[in-house]
């Protein structure tokens, strides 16, 4: 049996799949359904592999393990919780016992909240107000050789960009007496004015995404040209 190299075979699969996913631009067909679903597949399946080996293994089987080998039980008291965990979340498969699967969820919800409410304020609030004080800090503009005007300048940009951006987002409106709601009128023409900000960055936003995408299509089909021709033997 001839031997197979590993690169014609990547390369066959790549080339494959490629076409598969292209072929959405003639609609929604069974070929790139079979290309979708093979793909959350094989991610589903990597994703069970990472929790498994670098999770459920090291954190819980191997420390579980270990207690019932040593004996030492009063180490063992620390993966009560998780076990009670993984068994509430397993009760899920049961309809009768799902209910008791909401405490682990509930636990899972309230942390990730906590987490993400921590991280946009650490990542995001906390370093845009940073940023748009930094845009007024004249003796840092000095050092980079910016005169105060343009200091001045970028910084009430970036100031009115944050403020009017924001004040888009407030829903706050009194009710009239016809049963209608208006905002203020001074709100209003402040979030007018973000709206245009937050238009520029949608549109900064989209034509980034939409490079990247170009560029990985050109890299894909740039890809089936050279497959094609290493196979066929083209210079």
């Amino acid at each position: 049996m001839p031997f197979i190299p590993l690169d014609f075979i990547t390369g066959a699969l790549s080339f494959l799949f490629t076409l598969l996913i292209l072929s959405y631009l003639i609609g929604d067909n069974p070929l790139f359904k079979i290309a979708v679903y093979l793909f959350v597949g094989v991610a589903s399946g990597y994703a069970a592999a990472v929790i498994i080996w670098q999770v459920l293994y090291p954190k819980l089987f191997m420390p579980l393990g270990n207690v019932l080998l040593t004996g030492a039980y009063g180490q063992g008291v620390l993966l009560v919780v998780p076990l009670l965990g993984l068994g509430f979340i397993l009760m899920k498969g049961s309809p009768r016992l799902a209910g008791i699967a909401r405490i682990t969820m509930a636990f899972l919800v309230g942390a990730g909240a906590a987490v993400t409410l921590a991280g946009a304020l650490t990542g995001t609030l906390i370093p845009q107000v940073t940023a748009t004080i930094n845009f007024f800090d004249q003796s840092a503009a000095a050092a980079r050789n910016i005169s105060v005007f343009e200091v001045l300048g970028n910084g009430t940009i970036m100031l009115l960009g944050v403020v009017t951006s924001l004040a888009y987002f407030h829903f706050g409106a009194r009710q009239k007496l016809d049963g209608s709601t208006k905002r203020l009128g001074l709100i209003d023409m402040i979030a007018w004015v973000g709206r245009i900000f937050i238009g520029i960055t949608l549109g900064v936003v989209f034509a980034g995404v939409y490079a990247a995408a170009l560029t990985a299509m050109i890299d894909r089909v740039s890809s089936l040209v050279v497959f094609i021709k290493t196979l066929f033997g083209i210079p």
